[in-house]
C-alpha cells in the first residue's frame, strides 16, 4: 500500500507549518522522518494519517485522496501512534489495547490481534494492571500495542521511542522491521538519527517545514545534510558493524 503527499501545505492557525511537501512511502518500506525541533515532523505524520487538513496539495492512499475516507475506514487502513501519551479512563492494559479493534466489526480475530499486540510490546505480565499504575515507558508500549492491534496496512508512529529503555527501543524497531518485511508500510519520526540509518530503508529530512532531502537513508543521513539541518558538525561511522551518528559540536 502506497501513502504519498503531493505538494502539501499545512497551516495551524496563522502559522504555515509545511510548505510544498512531496514524500512517499511504499508497501514494505520502513521510512524515517527526521529534522530539528519545529521542522514539521509531527504535522507531516498527522497529515499522512488524515488527522490534519491540508490547505494545498493532496495526501494519496493508493492513488485515492485520503479525504474521501471516513474515520473508521482510515482506521482500518492506517494506525497512528501520537506523541501525546494520555489515557483518560482507569482501564486495564488489555482493555486499552483492545480499543485498537474499534475500526473493525466484532470478529473471532479480535482476541488473537490483542494477544499478538501485547506480546509484541512485552506486555503480557502487565495486561491486567490499571493504566494509571504504569510508568511513562510502559504506557508508551501500551499505546503502541493499541495501534498494532488495529492490524492496519500502514503504521505511522510519532517519536515512539521517547521514554523507552534501550532494550525496548531495540524490540520496537525489530518489530517495525518485521512489519515492513510482511508488506506493511511503516513511517516513524525519530530524534535518534542512528535508528534511521540502522533500520530504515528511506529517510525524509525536514527543515523549516520543507523537505531538505529524501531518499535511501544512507544518502540522506550524511554529515553535510545533517549539518545543514541541525547546525552541528556530525560524524557518521560504524561500531561493530552498527551505523552510528555522533554530534560533535554546534556550528557558528
Amino acid at each position: 500500500m502506497r501513502l504519498a503527499t503531493q505538494g502539501i501545505c499545512v497551516r495551524l492557525g496563522r502559522r504555515s507549518v509545511l510548505h510544498d511537501v512531496t514524500v512517499s512511502a511504499e508497501r514494505g518500506e520502513l521510512v524515517a522522518v527526521i529534522g530539528p525541533n519545529g521542522a514539521g515532523k509531527s504535522t507531516l505524520l498527522k497529515s499522512l494519517a488524515g488527522l490534519v487538513p491540508v490547505c494545498d496539495g493532496r495526501v494519496l492512499l493508493d492513488g485515492d485522496d485520503i479525504v474521501a475516507l471516513d474515520a473508521r475506514a482510515r482506521g482500518r487502513r492506517i494506525a497512528f501512534i501520537a506523541q501525546d501519551r494520555q489515557v483518560h479512563w482507569p482501564l486495564a492494559v488489555r482493555r486499552v489495547v483492545a480499543l485498537g479493534r474499534l475500526p473493525h466489526e466484532v470478529s473471532s480475530r479480535d482476541e488473537a490481534a490483542i494477544a499478538n499486540a501485547l506480546s509484541a510490546m512485552d506486555l503480557h505480565q502487565l495486561a491486567d494492571r490499571p493504566i494509571y499504575e504504569l510508568s511513562g515507558g510502559e504506557l508508551a508500549r501500551v499505546l503502541q500495542a493499541r495501534a498494532l492491534a488495529q492490524e492496519a496496512d500502514i503504521l505511522i508512529a510519532d517519536e515512539p521511542t521517547a521514554g523507552l529503555d534501550m532494550g525496548h527501543v531495540l524490540q520496537l524497531f525489530a518489530h517495525l522491521e518485521r512489519l515492513s518485511q510482511q508488506g506493511h508500510t511503516v513511517i516513524v519520526a525519530v530524534h535518534d538519527i542512528s535508528l534511521a540509518l540502522r533500520h530504515c530503508h528511506k529517510t525524509v529530512l525536514l527543515k523549516d517545514g520543507r523537505v531538505l532531502a529524501a531518499g535511501p537513508s544512507g544518502d540522506v543521513v550524511t554529515p553535510e545534510r545533517l549539518a545543514a539541518a541541525f547546525g552541528v558538525s556530525v560524524a557518521v561511522a560504524t561500531l561493530d558493524h552498527v551505523p552510528i551518528v555522533l554530534a560533535k559540536q554546534t556550528l557558528t
